[in-house]
């Protein structure tokens, strides 16, 4: 019997919980699909409530933690880490500036090159737990094995492998 999982869903003003139950006699691609389509939903869904609860979006803390975990991080460098366009962390980094949580520092060597690293407020900011997507993550690792997030981990990396590979066809 198929395991049952509940996810939070807005309607109106309130939230409620709900099952997501296996698509009746459902190829196993597609229904695999499906449930990534449902936490893509909701890490849309958490990433805007955290705008209201933090000012940040939640690619925008992701930066906030790998600086904060890595202080002197290049804007290429975080770009590589959170998978996404130079262009793009550009426009994170900004708003993040903007806001007074990270600070660029010119290279001593190179002065083209610029590193990052949180200033105080972003330091507060980095030790905020709850709210997150990250909360959400870390309570659904804390619940595997670690047979089973390593499991998961290869999946979820060759699949991006795999995309990767199909978005050049």
């Amino acid at each position: 019997m198929p395991s049952r999982h509940v996810i939070t869903t807005r309607t109106g003003p309130s939230r409620k919980t709900r099952p997501i139950q296996p698509a009746p006699e459902s190829d196993p691609v597609l229904e695999f699909l499906r449930l990534m389509w449902a936490v893509d939903h909701e890490l849309h869904r958490v990433s805007k409530a955290m705008i209201g609860r933090l000012g940040l979006t939640a690619p925008q803390r992701l930066a906030v933690r790998f600086v904060g975990r890595q202080p002197g991080l290049t804007p290429g460098q975080l770009a590589e880490l959170l998978h996404l366009d130079p262009g793009t962390v550009s426009g994170i980094v900004n708003r993040l500036e903007g806001s007074g949580l990270v600070s660029r520092v010119r290279s001593e060597g190179d002065t083209r090159r610029m590193h990052l690293t949180l200033t105080g407020k972003g330091r507060t900011l980095n030790r905020r737990r709850t709210g997150t997507v990250e909360a959400a993550v870390r309570r659904t690792l804390d619940g595997l094995s670690s047979a089973d997030l390593a499991a998961a981990s290869r999946v979820l990396r060759q699949l991006a492998v795999n995309l990767a590979a199909e978005s050049e066809v």
